[in-house]
C-alpha cells in the first residue's frame, strides 16, 4: 500500500497502460478480424475476450507509456492501438474477401450474377456461390489453426511494435499494395473456370452464327449453368492448396508489418 501510494499519475499510469493499451489494440483487433468480428458474435463477447487475453497478458509485458492519463497525448495513443489492431485484421479481412470475390467472378460467368444470399446479421449480400466459398475456406482457416495464429502475431507486436510507436513509422503502402494482390488473388483463383466459361461462350456464339434459327438462349443459359458447376466443382479441389499459399503470404506480410 505504500509503495502504490508513492507512486506519481505518471508512474500509475505506467502501470495501468500494460492493461490498458494491449486491450484498445485487442479490440480492435478482434471487432474486424475475420470469424471473430461477424454479427454472430455480440460485441459483449469480444469485449470480454479482448479483457481476458489483455489481463493475461499485462505481467509479461513492459511498462507503457507515461503520459497523464487525461491529456491529449493518451487520446492519441489510444486511437493509435485501435488503428493499428483494425490494420492489423484488415490483412486477414483481405484474404477472406478473396475467395468472396472469385466467387462473384464466377457467378457472373454463369450467369448467376443476380443470385445473392442476404445476410441479416450483417447487413448486406453476397454472391451465393462467393458466401459458399467463403464457408468453406472459413472451415479451412479454423482447421488449419489460422485463428491461433493470428491471435500469436498481435501478442507478437506487444514486443516488436509496443505503445509509444507511431502509425507513421509503419509501411502504410504496403496495406495498398495488398488490395491489389486480393485482386490478383481472386483471379488467378477463379481463371481456370473463367477460361473454361470463356471457351463455352464462343462454342455458342460460333452456334448462333451458324444456326441462326436455334434458340441459344433457351439451350445455353442451362448448359452454362451446368458446366459453371463442374467448373466450381474443379476449383473446390484446387482451392485448399491454393489458398494456404495465400493464407502464408499473408501472414508473413503481418509478421514482417510489424518488425
Amino acid at each position: 500500500m505504500t509503495a502504490l501510494a508513492s507512486l506519481t499519475a505518471p508512474e500509475l499510469m505506467a502501470w495501468l497502460g500494460k492493461g490498458w493499451w494491449p486491450f484498445c489494440r485487442l479490440a480492435a483487433f478482434f471487432w474486424v478480424l475475420p470469424l471473430f468480428g461477424d454479427g454472430y458474435i455480440s460485441p459483449q463477447i469480444r469485449l470480454l475476450f479482448a479483457l481476458m487475453l489483455s489481463m493475461v497478458l499485462m505481467p509479461l509485458l513492459p511498462l507503457g507509456p507515461a503520459v497523464d492519463p487525461f491529456s491529449f497525448a493518451t487520446a492519441v495513443l489510444t486511437l493509435e492501438q485501435l488503428l493499428f489492431g483494425a490494420l492489423l485484421a484488415l490483412m486477414l479481412q483481405i484474404l477472406f474477401t478473396v475467395v468472396t470475390m472469385a466467387g462473384q467472378i464466377l457467378s457472373m460467368q454463369m450467369g448467376l450474377a443476380m443470385a445473392v444470399m442476404n445476410d441479416p446479421v450483417n447487413g448486406g449480400s453476397a454472391p451465393l456461390i462467393g458466401q459458399l466459398l467463403w464457408l468453406f475456406v472459413a472451415l479451412l482457416f479454423l482447421s488449419w489453426n489460422g485463428h491461433l495464429l493470428a491471435i500469436d502475431i498481435i501478442v507478437e507486436s506487444f514486443r516488436t511494435w509496443p505503445a509509444g510507436h507511431s502509425l507513421y513509422e509503419l509501411d502504410l503502402d504496403l496495406l495498398l499494395r495488398l488490395f491489389g494482390w486480393m485482386f490478383g488473388a481472386a483471379l488467378l483463383l477463379s481463371l481456370p473456370a473463367v477460361i473454361a466459361m470463356l471457351l463455352v461462350n464462343v462454342t455458342f456464339g460460333v452456334m448462333n452464327r451458324s444456326a441462326p434459327s436455334l434458340n441459344i438462349f433457351a439451350l445455353g443459359f442451362p448448359m452454362t449453368m451446368m458446366l459453371g458447376l463442374v467448373s466450381l466443382l474443379l476449383m473446390l479441389a484446387n482451392i485448399p492448396q491454393r489458398y494456404l499459399e495465400f493464407s502464408d503470404d499473408v501472414f508473413a506480410l503481418m509478421r514482417g508489418w510489424i518488425q
